[in-house]
């Protein structure tokens, strides 16, 4: 995996979801706003809700949303904007 790819995967499958044990992960939320970001370690999470841009340093905008399942990699630079507050389960490692 390349130091700053994001892996994607829209509308999981429940037993997917359920397999990785997401609704047990911790939840975070953050309201509408703009900062900085260093992944110190690999994050999996799963959007509850919400909609924000992360654009990794160098690199190119993506758009999350509500149903996404993403994996930031360890060690990536980037800026989040959220659009819409935003909530999700997350997991390091």
């Amino acid at each position: 995996m390349a130091d700053n790819e994001i892996l994607l995967e829209r509308k999981p499958s429940p037993m997917k979801l359920e397999v990785l044990g997401v609704y047990d992960w911790p939840v975070w939320r953050k309201e509408a706003s703009t900062f900085d970001w260093t992944y110190a370690q690999r994050e999996t999470c799963y959007i509850l809700r919400g909609r924000f841009i992360v654009t990794p340093e160098g690199g190119e905008p993506q758009e999350f949303k509500r149903g996404d399942l993403i994996t930031f990699p360890q060690g990536m630079k980037c800026t989040w904007e959220i659009l819409e507050d935003v909530e999700k389960h997350y997991d390091f490692g």
